[in-house]
């Protein structure tokens, strides 16, 4: 008996977006189409192209297993490497005959006979067997709410839509905003400018990453011996499931080891009165950590400012401070972040029984083992809520959800169910779970960040990346779903 040939929607060309295509066209699953609302693959590392930019988890492990790339110039590589991989893997996969670019997904709705009915921009409609959503989570740039920031009348941009033709050489530049991107941006910025000021509303623990770079030898061994870059990979993932992940998700040496490696390098700040307002007030880890080498060296350059007051208002030319202090200006840069909770919206979604996405997620984003809803069978996240996105290579979570979710396609090829949803109960005992274990994360710990909900907790995988991996590669309970069959 001949398996059926399912028809699959993948929503995002992101890592995750192309990680799925790749495992589903390995499979042999030919009916495969990613819709892509930009011109270019590549997710954040498309949208992201500001000074400095570059990834703080190791470049061996920030790959997919199946695409290793032994040619990475540095430990830590810049942005423009990354989606230079990624464009790589596109092609090598040869994924762009099956990517609509310029085609956003607008609307999602199960129609009666279990599939799912998409509508694009531009009017296209179709059906498909199963729906998967790779929208990615540092996606939608958070503005901030700041009075009369419409009449600075310089150049204003959000970090991730970086105006590469405004000249910054000799300007006075603002940065505000102090989370990885923020530091990035003027650990590279503070040499090149005239003036570079830095509005400070929160402090972050900084764990310093050196970043050597890599030889022509070194380059040429792992070319030659393709083992040696796998155990590379390795080297770097038990690296960070040992120390980061242990330090996050559990109290004990390895917290207290990484809150010390955190004030030692707090400790080159030379100027005390400086030093004091770079401390911050929480646990380190609580924020996401940022890593870098290069930011108390700029902060502390003669031409860098730290400020520290909170921001009254933005005038012509000038950010003013509400000590009344008139900051002038040539340009901002807004590294406020981004929307972490939206998933995949604003897409409309409407599920089994009419029920909408903003219906089923109206006390917050909810999935069961971050991956699946009830009451929207066949449909199925990456990088969905609670995922351990925290300090970790997404390239490797984003390798355990598209192998789960392609296990669920398979059982539907072979006949075993028409389709498959999380039963309410299974998805509320999970999210129950990992409630009453984070307590013991320092995410817990009491300070304000983009893990938090909206009632304030946080929407993270309380546990060890090892383990939320080996949850995935489990076979599912089938008590925990519902199976139409």
């Amino acid at each position: 008996m001949s398996q059926r040939v399912p028809s699959v929607a993948i929503i995002g060309a992101g890592m995750s977006g192309l990680c799925m295509a790749i495992k589903l066209r390995e499979a042999g699953i030919t009916d495969v189409t990613v819709y892509e609302k930009a011109d270019e693959v590549g997710g954040t590392w498309r949208d992201n192209t500001y000074p400095g930019l570059s990834c703080d988890v190791a470049s061996r492990f920030y790959q997919f297993t199946f695409a290793r790339n032994p040619g990475w110039t540095h430990r830590y590589s810049p942005g423009s490497e990354i989606q230079a991989y990624f464009r790589a893997v596109t092609e090598k996969y040869r994924l762009r005959e099956i990517i609509r670019f310029g085609t956003e997904v607008t609307e999602a709705r199960l129609e009666p006979d279990g599939r799912w009915w998409l509508r694009t921009g531009d009017g296209i409609e179709r059906t498909v067997d199963f729906l998967i959503g790779a929208t990615g989570i540092l996606h939608h740039p958070r503005y901030p709410d700041i009075k009369g920031l419409d009449t600075f009348g310089g150049p204003v941009f959000h970090s991730a839509r970086w105006d590469h033709g405004v000249p910054l050489a000799g300007k006075r530049v603002a940065v505000i905003g102090t989370g990885s991107t923020g530091l990035q941006i003027v650990g590279a910025l503070a040499a090149e400018v005239g003036r570079l000021v830095l509005f400070q509303r929160t402090a972050q623990w900084i764990v310093r990453l050196d970043n050597p770079r890599y030889g022509r030898l070194t380059r040429a061994l792992h070319r030659r011996f393709p083992a040696l870059d796998l155990l590379t990979y390795h080297f770097h993932r038990k690296r960070l499931d040992f120390l980061i992940s242990g330090a996050l998700t559990h109290p004990g040496w390895r917290r207290t080891l990484l809150e010390w490696l955190c004030r030692r390098n707090l400790n080159t700040v030379r100027d005390p009165e400086l030093r004091r307002k770079l401390t911050p007030d929480y646990r380190a880890g609580c924020k996401r950590l940022v890593g870098s080498s290069e930011f108390y060296p700029a902060i502390q350059r003669p031409n860098a400012e730290l400020v520290t007051e909170r921001i009254s208002h933005v005038e012509p030319g000038a950010v003013v401070t509400e000590d009344g202090r008139r900051h002038e200006l040539d340009v901002l840069a807004l590294a406020t972040g981004f929307d972490a909770h939206a998933f995949v919206r604003p897409i409309r979604m409407t599920g089994r029984d009419g029920i909408t996405l903003e219906q089923a997620w109206a006390d917050g984003p909810r999935a069961h083992q971050t991956v699946a809803m009830p009451g929207f069978p066949n449909f199925f996240m990456l990088m969905g809520p609670h995922s351990p996105v925290g300090n970790y290579s997404l390239t490797a979570l984003a390798e355990a959800q598209a192998l789960h979710i392609l296990g669920w396609i398979r059982r539907w090829q072979a006949g075993e169910l028409e389709s498959v949803e999380p039963l309410q109960r299974a998805t509320d005992a999970f999210n129950a779970s990992m409630r009453e274990a984070l307590p013991d994360t320092v995410w817990s710990t009491g300070c304000n960040s983009w893990y938090l909900g909206r009632d304030g907790v946080p929407e993270l995988w309380p546990w060890s990346a090892e383990r939320y991996r080996a949850l995935l590669k489990e076979a599912p309970n089938p008590a925990d779903y519902q199976l139409t069959r």
